[in-house]
């Protein structure tokens, strides 16, 4: 079995570890009050992790769904090649209807589904060792595209910016570091003292218990705000930019992330501030022309209506809970990606910074 430990840096906490087999997760649901740690050593307990949120963010989700695979991959029993690519296809389907809006969940298991593709003349135990090879692979990958996408993203930041963040889109929602709290990151480390506006961001709470959380660790100057508290900030003058993640990336830079970003977007036009996104080619989808393709998750109503145990919402009241909206190109400055900085018009840009990643 390989190995890879982790542990925090300077680019915040991995949300992840692997060692002799077993996944372990920290727990997002309990941050920050507890610093959990659960086990997965098989793909339907991993299925469970992600549907459930344990692990959330585009990336980090694509990096659990990629273990999982293996795990699926290294308990099939099948000899002939042919059976064991159809029991990996049933195993990755499952890991693939977990949460529908974030394509990096299907990236990453394409990625492996290739690799066994490619070496078809292989026994299966080779596969089985490659898979768990191609998964750790992908972790690191993760930690390096985020790395080079903060040192293409920081130049956009002024020194003394004030910036607004929606969500989280840092170390626990990718490998390490972070897209959006990444570009953050690395311009705090040339020097500029920046500050982050965190929204709140309902219903999950992911600014409020997450982005806090990691900035308060790295030392970075973080306030929060709730969400309907950007606009005001806006018109007083006290946000000089807005960077958030992005779980899909359609082909012409419609921009698919956290409920309420497309509200962040449009304040961020009426006010005259740049609004930027960052997330890695693998988030951009080129098999969809724009944004009204893009699947929108619907998550339970239990997450409005309920803060923990405690209900909010009268009984019986009908909720809408998509977990995503839509960001439509035009209201977009500019897409970080690791492999450079996109701006309108995004279509044949996005092209060619997806095709440096091949």
């Amino acid at each position: 079995m390989a190995t890879c430990n982790f542990s925090p840096d300077a680019g915040g906490i991995r949300p992840y570890r692997y060692q002799d087999g077993v996944l372990r997760l920290l727990d997002q649901r309990r941050l920050p009050n507890e610093e959990t740690w659960l086990d997965y050593r098989d793909y339907r307990g991993v299925a469970e992790a992600i549907r459930s949120m344990v692990v959330r963010g585009a990336p980090a989700i694509g990096i659990a769904a990629a273990f999982g695979a293996w795990f699926g991959a290294r308990d099939i029993q099948a000899e002939s090649f042919e059976d064991f690519c159809t029991e990996f296809a049933q195993v990755c389907a499952v890991l693939a209807a977990t949460r529908p809006t974030a394509v990096n969940l299907c990236w990453a298991l394409e990625r492996m589904q290739s690799l066994v593709r490619a070496n078809r003349e292989q026994p299966t135990v080779n596969l089985k060792i490659a898979l768990e090879y191609e998964a750790l692979a992908i972790a690191e990958d993760d930690l390096r595209l985020n790395r080079a996408m903060g040192r293409h993203g920081e130049s956009l930041l002024a020194d003394g910016a004030r910036i607004l963040t929606h969500c989280n889109a840092g170390a626990l929602a990718t490998g390490g570091y972070g897209t959006a709290l990444g570009v953050i990151r690395a311009a705090v480390a040339t020097g500029k003292k920046l500050s982050v506006y965190a929204d709140e961001t309902r219903p999950w709470l992911q600014g409020a218990r997450l982005t806090a959380w990691e900035l308060q660790r790295d030392g970075i100057p973080v306030t929060l705000i709730c969400d309907n508290m950007a606009g005001w900030l806006m018109a007083q003058g006290k946000i000089d930019a807005v960077i958030v993640g992005a779980d899909r990336i359609a082909a012409n830079g419609d921009t698919a992330n956290k409920i309420g970003t497309y509200s962040v977007a449009v304040l961020a036009k009426e006010h005259d501030i740049p609004f930027y996104v960052a997330a890695p080619t693998s988030t951009i989808d080129l098999t969809l022309a724009d944004g009204s393709l893009i699947p929108i998750e619907e998550r339970s109503p239990r997450e409005v209506t309920h803060l923990g145990e405690q209900r909010l919402a009268p009984e019986g009241v009908a909720v809408y809970n998509p977990a995503f909206d839509v960001t439509p190109a035009r209201l977009i400055s500019a897409i970080i990606t690791e492999n450079g900085v996109a701006r309108a018009d995004y279509r044949p840009r996005l092209a060619e910074l997806v095709a440096k990643r091949r």
